[in-house]
Formats: C-alpha cells, structure tokens, sequence
C-alpha cells in the first residue's frame, strides 16, 4: 500500500511521538522547533498550514536533527546558534551554551547603571561567546568591554559574534587566565566562571555533559576555585563604586558572598532567576 505523502501536520506528529517514547519532556514543543528548523520555517509557521505537503529531502533534514536530539544533543549545538538577550549568538565546541539563567546577570547589572549612556568600561571574565559581554554593549551605546577567556577558539568564536551583531568596534577579546594579566579599571565586571565541583560533573545531564567544554563546568573541588581566582584580582580592577557580578550555582551565595568578603568586596544583592534559585551575586569594593 502506497503511503500517504508526509505533510506538515503528520512530520510534527511523528517527531512528537518519537520524542515521547524516548521519555523527553515537552515533546511536543520540542518537536516544533526541530521540524521548524529542519525545514527553515519559524515555528509560528507551522499552524497555519498543517496540510501543507513536506518533500522527501526536507523530511530527511528534520529525521536527521531529530536522531541527534534523541542522542541527547542539545538543538542549539545541532543548529551551532543560540538565541540570548534576543540577540543570535553562535556556538563552537570551546564556548558553553548560553543558559537563560544567565540572562539574570544581565538584567542585574542593567537596573544598578545610573546612566546607559555613559562611556562605561566592562570587563566580563570567562567570556565564551560574549554573550553577557555583547548583550551589556548592545544596551549601552557609549560604552567599551573586554572579554577574556582561557579557550582560543572560545576568543574566536566571541570576535566573530562582535562582528555579526555589529559591535566589533567597541569588544575586544583576549585569552588569558582571567584578570591576571590586566591593568585597567573597569565600571563593571561580569562573570559566569565554572562552578560545578569536580566530583558532581558525571551527575550534569548528557546534553550539558557531553556537549559543553569540560573547563567551562569543572570548578574545582568545591566548585568554587575560579571565584576565589578572580576575586584575588577584583580590589585593584574595579574602579571607585563599580560593580561587580557573578553567576553562581545551587547553594553557592554564602561560600561566595564569603570569598568576595575576603577580598575588600561587600555583596549588595542576591538575584534569583526566573525559576527563583539564588543565581547572581553583586557586589562593590568596599570604601
């Protein structure tokens, strides 16, 4: 028996179902995006013509990205982009994959700038993609940033997202071990340093596990080594009333809020992300 041809409506089912036997959440959902991005469509398009007939190449495009999500690779690393502070970002195997979590650092430090129009100086260690650095700069028009990163290819793959979103002119991306090396002060220094400890990353999910860079997760034993790196630094860095901010991980606030205290810093604030676990910590050196 000839089988039907495949449309938009039975492409979405099969990948749905496919994802709900394999036991992923939201399959449904999931399965939107992959088809969408199989087929080059924005996922709003596809329920506007579910009857709308899907060519045998483009139904072997969304089986291909669908067999790499079943093996537990993240949809961003199959597209090598990802979406943050609304702005696209793309991804190599030397950057960590932008969480919305992270958007929480960003919106931080936005509320406690005084004026976006400013010649702000930013500073954000562990750079990666650039994306907390890139997302500051796309707000504040005045301002100019470094990022550094100890990946050469994480430092590539951020000079380029400068170049794409049109603010190269104005980011500068270096490797080296965090701030050791600088000398300037900086109105602002952002973080999101490795915090998982070393014994807990066989516990991470396979999609973050085997996917992100080992160094851009590994914190040492504790998961704390990279905080007390970079807050060695932090007192001759920042400037007179600047603003220091980190991500940090689950039950981490009070064993970083103590290292920055170590360090001449006092921690104003603690700012939960969208799902209310404690996910950056602000601080300012102390007067």
């Amino acid at each position: 028996m000839r089988r039907a041809p495949a449309t938009l409506a039975s492409v979405l089912d099969e990948t749905a179902a496919a994802l709900r036997t394999a036991g992923f959440d939201e399959p449904r959902r999931r399965a939107r995006r992959i088809v969408a991005a199989g087929l080059d469509l924005a996922p709003a398009a596809l329920v506007g013509h579910p009857e709308q007939p899907v060519s045998a190449d483009a139904n072997e495009r969304v089986r291909a990205i669908l067999c790499r999500v079943l093996a537990h690779e993240p949809l961003t690393r199959v597209l090598g982009r990802r979406e943050f502070w609304g702005l696209e970002f793309a991804l190599s195997a030397d950057t960590l994959d932008p969480r919305p979590e992270t958007e929480t650092l960003v919106e931080a430090i936005m509320r406690r700038l005084p004026d976006r129009s400013a010649p702000l100086r930013l500073l954000d260690l562990g750079t990666g993609t650039g994306c907390i650095l890139l997302a500051l700069l796309s707000e504040c028009p005045a301002a100019t940033g470094i990022g550094v990163d100890r990946a050469n290819g994480a430092a590539r793959t951020a000079r380029r997202n400068a170049t794409g979103l049109g603010l190269a002119a104005r980011a500068r991306f270096v490797v080296g071990d965090w701030a050791r090396t600088l000398a300037a002060r900086f109105d602002v220094i952002a973080a999101n340093p490795p915090y998982i400890a070393t014994a807990a990353l066989g516990e991470l999910p396979p999609e973050v596990a085997w996917h992100d860079p080992p160094r851009a997760l590994d914190g040492g034993a504790d998961g704390l080594e990279a905080y007390r790196t970079i807050a060695a630094d932090l007192p001759r860095l920042l400037a007179p009333g600047a603003l220091f901010a980190c991500e940090i991980g689950l039950g981490q606030a009070d064993a970083v809020a103590a290292i920055l205290a170590t360090n001449a810093l006092s921690v104003e604030a603690c700012e939960p992300d969208l799902a209310g676990i404690p996910r950056c910590l602000l601080a300012r050196a102390r007067r």
